[in-house]
């Protein structure tokens, strides 16, 4: 499903119009990713846990010379299921 469906299957459960939908989710995403650049945590009972998670800095090598190099720390989204959203998927 992309972005478009999932305005019209939003607008069409929640008896939306599709530009209400899309506002709804636009501002939705947004919140999500800003709260999470914040690093905080975003908690849906039921449905799940959005947050971010530290990637430990390493060192790799580089495929086409074989060179070692420093990989930085990075922070990455992150999104744990909660039980009722896992229970619905069996």
């Amino acid at each position: 499903m992309n972005k478009v469906e999932l305005i019209n299957a939003v607008a069409s459960k929640s008896e939306l119009t599709k530009q209400d939908a899309k506002k709804a989710i636009d501002g939705l995403l947004e919140t999500i990713t800003t709260t999470l650049a914040n690093e905080e945590k975003i908690q849906v009972v039921g449905f799940g846990t959005f947050e971010t998670r530290e990637r430990a800095g390493r060192t790799g090598r580089n495929p086409q010379t074989g060179e070692q190099m420093v990989i930085p720390p990075t922070k990455s989204p992150a999104f744990k299921p909660g039980k009722e959203f896992k229970e619905a998927l069996k």
